[in-house]
């Protein structure tokens, strides 16, 4: 399951996609919208994705990402629109044998998407409103 979404995430959903017999470990990772950025009160998040390049590259860090742990299995459902504080951006769902793998693969899977996907964030404050780039773009 890769996709973007245009509304709340069903994390049970998403998680269900990467449970299988052989997974001793499964993780569900949530990236919320949080209410606060740098002092600043953050009334909602807003993102905007180029789906035709998006889904794609969700697929070539799975690709990736069973590569360097060929038992664990992944879903990515990202957030487009409107995110109101305490709802999730993404839901990202690693399966693997251990938990080891578990946690290194989903870290691994953020940090991908964050610096790979063409998806853009707009934090909308009290007071304003910023286009957020990502830490892992930055050289």
């Amino acid at each position: 399951m890769f996709e973007l979404m245009d509304g709340p995430i069903d994390a049970q959903v998403v998680t269900e996609q990467v449970r299988h017999p052989g997974a001793g470990a499964v993780l569900t990772f949530l990236g919320d919208a949080r209410n606060t950025f740098e002092g600043r009160s953050v009334v909602r998040l807003e993102y905007e994705a180029y789906p035709e390049m998006a889904v794609p590259e969700m697929r070539r860090i799975a690709a990736d990402l069973t590569a360097r742990w060929p038992m664990a299995r992944l879903a990515i459902v990202h957030r487009v629109g409107h995110v109101p504080v305490r709802e999730a951006s993404v839901v990202i769902a690693v399966s693997a044998p251990h938990r080891d793998a578990a946690y290194a693969a989903s870290r691994f899977a953020i940090d991908e998407l964050k610096a790979r996907v063409p998806i853009w964030k707009k934090e909308v404050y009290a007071d304003g409103s910023a286009w957020k780039q990502n830490q892992e773009c930055n050289p």
